[in-house]
């Protein structure tokens, strides 16, 4: 027992689980030993029955393409966890072939309590997801992956495909028709309801058949019959139908037995709907990690503005089986990240190599990687100080460069920045000096108005380009934030104390009239959350941008205990959730351009409950900034 809790010590992630923890798993592993080499696993076939951890000897991991030639070879060895991205991502299916070589002693551990650690700590489970999404960034991996499909971010959304009922589809209503109709009134239905399938009945209303566009092609015109002869002649059979409190998998799978491409709803021994095979297989189909990958493959601004188009489906869908919106807010950021990245990819090729180095950074929303489906443009760029007669030829490329990618990003659906927080615009397009002295002013000789103009400014985020350009900023940052920065905090906890949380007297949620509705801000309701953590983050040093992460690093710090961390975490991320799936809503169903106001009657009494609780909240926290910032920082 010992001797595995040691072991489990020096294994990613299981090193993050508590002690406790560790020492119940090591109770749980069982050990395995290899005395020659042998083929363990085998791609998309070999049901995972649980993780290996490897303690001694070696494992090969590989795809075998269509020569059965070794592809993406890997070796692992102690310390190594396989297994981990089959079980959770791939069905259960491992996904690569793996040869244990001769002398390899592993510790396995059963399926059921992997996933209960997944479930239970999700530093975890995270760890295998963010292991899988490196992953699919390299082209050979991703090509060899073979169901993409069956892919998702996280796993229980993945496993609603075998616990998710027919009753939770959307379905879609019988259109039907008696079988002594003619075959062009047939025709003629389905063209007018718009569907491709027309259920046939009998004198009684049973239904007998189905008529479909490959009925009409392989039975009407390949056959020649004339259209003019009752339907039920020329329609297909038999009727397959499935309950509503059936599984979606038993749905697929009596498709591909029966045949059929229609599946009746039954209910209560009534037809209450029909589903098509290509409608369930698509369901299946929401792969964040393979549409980015999507993304990367896109040659053209127009197929990139295709790809934008289709995130607030992804989105909507991720959000309506579960996953939580900060991973939702990750994908848009990594899909927008991929964009931004071959813009300036094709802008380059075109413009030829940059006269100097250079790095584009994104801000605001986009550099704490919380973008939403309202987003415009926020960046800048920084290029390298270089001597006096070559400054105006490096400008002058770069203001080019700048108006270019910001062109095309606008014609991608990133609109332009209202507030001109742009590289496009010169003002924000500079040498790393140059943006030193910005910064130095900003912090040292800081004004109210300053201070909310800029402070987007400190959420930026190195997108492309030279690392070290970024890294000397973030040096220069850490030096000056080292200095006497009363008034600046001062003015940045103000900042944070603009907003008032939308709470009448009586404690109802406080709205305004914007056409028919009564609706509140949800963006202007976040932004204190934002802008107090912010401060925080900037007080204790710490770089990270994401509000998630910052409040991360500040209760490792101590600067929050863990009901506070909760509270703001839980509050932060119910909003978004609300409006990342109020703006999916609007663009998929509405075809209108998202916003960011909520109608209190389109929430439910728990939702209207929970969004006061969340106000007073931010509530609290801004009444302690208050007292922390604006009272003891200025003595």
């Amino acid at each position: 027992m010992t001797d595995k809790l040691a072991f489990l010590k020096t294994v990613k992630p299981f090193s993050l689980l508590p002690e406790e923890v560790l020492l119940s798993v090591a109770d749980l592993l069982q050990e395995v030993k290899y005395t020659k080499d042998t083929a363990i696993y085998l791609q998309e076939i070999t049901k995972m029955k649980g993780v290996d951890l490897i303690a001694e000897g070696e494992y090969e991991s590989f795809f075998y393409d269509s020569e059965q030639n070794k592809r993406v070879l890997e070796h692992h060895h102690s310390g190594y966890c396989y297994g981990g991205i089959s079980v959770l991502l791939n069905r259960k299916r491992s996904l690569r072939s793996v040869i244990a070589r001769k002398g390899t002693k592993v510790y396995f551990l059963p399926r059921r309590d992997f996933r209960q650690l997944c479930l239970g700590y999700e530093d975890f489970f995270h760890h295998f997801t963010a292991e899988f999404g490196r992953r699919m960034l390299n082209d050979e991996f991703a090509h060899f992956v073979k169901r993409p499909s069956a892919f998702q971010d996280n796993f229980i959304a993945s496993d609603q495909l075998y616990s998710r009922k027919i009753e939770t589809l959307v379905y879609r209503d019988l259109v039907t028709c008696s079988g002594d109709t003619p075959i062009y009134v047939a025709a003629r239905m389905m063209a007018d309801k718009k569907v491709s399938c027309l259920f046939v009945h009998d004198a009684q209303g049973q239904i007998i058949g189905y008529l479909t566009d490959i009925s009409i092609r392989d039975n009407v015109v390949a056959r020649q019959v004339n259209v003019q002869e009752p339907v039920q002649q020329v329609m297909d059979n038999p009727i397959v139908s499935i309950s509503t409190q059936a599984y979606v998998y038993e749905a697929i799978l009596l498709m591909f037995r029966t045949k059929t491409r229609y599946l009746l709803i039954e209910q209560n021994g009534q037809y209450v709907g029909f589903i098509s095979r290509n409608k369930l297989l698509s369901e299946q189909a929401q792969s964040p990690f393979v549409f980015i990958q999507s993304v990367k493959l896109a040659q053209s601004a127009e197929e990139l503005k295709r790809k934008w188009e289709k995130v607030p489906e992804i989105v909507y869908q991720l959000l309506d089986r579960g996953v939580k919106p900060e991973i939702v807010n990750q994908v848009i950021t990594t899909v927008s990240d991929t964009i931004t990245t071959k813009v300036i990819e094709g802008v380059i090729e075109e413009m030829g190599a940059p006269p100097a180095k250079f790095v584009f950074m994104v801000l605001g929303s986009e550099g704490r990687k919380e973008q939403t489906l309202n987003t415009d443009q926020d960046n800048a760029i920084i290029y390298e100080d270089k001597a006096n007669e070559q400054r105006e030829l490096v400008r002058k490329y770069f203001l080019r460069f700048a108006e270019l990618v910001s062109e095309r990003l606008d014609t991608i659906g990133f609109s332009y920045c209202k507030g001109g927080f742009m590289a496009k615009n010169p003002k924000w397009t500079h040498s790393l000096s140059h943006w030193k002295r910005n910064y130095s002013s900003w912090m040292q000789e800081p004004d109210p108005e300053t201070v909310m103009k800029f402070s987007t400014f400190f959420d930026c985020r190195y997108i492309y380009g030279e690392a070290s350009i970024m890294e000397e900023l973030r040096v220069f940052l850490d030096e000056e934030l080292q200095k006497p920065l009363g008034r600046f905090l001062y003015h940045m906890a103000q900042n944070a104390l603009q907003y008032v949380p939308p709470l009448t007297f009586f404690k109802n949620i406080k709205t305004f009239t914007k056409g028919s509705q009564e609706v509140f801000d949800i963006k202007k309701t976040m932004t204190p959350i934002v802008d107090l953590v912010r401060v925080y983050a900037l007080k204790n040093r710490v770089y990270k941008t994401n509000t998630g992460e910052r409040l991360e690093a500040l209760k490792a710090l101590g600067e929050f205990n863990d009901m506070d961390f909760h509270e703001l975490m839980h509050s932060y991320y119910y909003l978004m959730s609300l409006r990342l799936k109020k703006q999916a809503v609007q663009m998929i169903q509405d075809k209108a351009a998202p916003d960011n106001f909520i109608d209190i009657r389109s929430l439910t009494k728990i939702e209207q409950v929970t969004l006061k609780e969340i106000f007073k909240t931010i509530g609290k926290f801004q009444a302690s900034i208050k007292l922390k910032f604006t009272n003891s920082l200025l003595g």
